[in-house]
């Protein structure tokens, strides 16, 4: 699947902003609102089941937070860091339009 370049930007800034995280600054982490300006933007939904898919095509059933590449958080838990935030917490059941499948 070809990558858009504002894809391809929104991904490239998450992956250098996850570098410059400290593990301690992402155990102290926010949890992310979906009234967060960059999560409206990205489309972050806390539960996947309730992505509008006419507005994100993008979004697959069976995509979530936990199952992202860019998701930090801990296999089995409710919720983990992401860079793409900020390294704001969010949901291992949510979903954004940054989602990129995990290898």
């Amino acid at each position: 699947m070809p990558v858009s370049r504002r894809r391809f930007m929104i991904i490239a800034a998450s992956v250098a902003s996850s570098t410059m995280l400290s593990t301690e600054a992402r155990a102290d982490a926010p949890l992310l609102s979906e009234s967060d300006p960059t999560a409206q933007a990205l489309g972050y939904k806390e539960d996947a089941t309730k992505v509008d898919k006419s507005k994100f095509p993008h979004y697959q059933a069976g995509q979530t937070c936990a199952n992202c590449q860019l998701y930090q958080g801990k296999a089995g838990s409710a919720t983990g860091p992401c860079p793409t935030y900020g390294g704001k917490l969010v949901y291992a059941k949510g979903w954004c339009n940054a989602y990129l499948k995990k290898a």
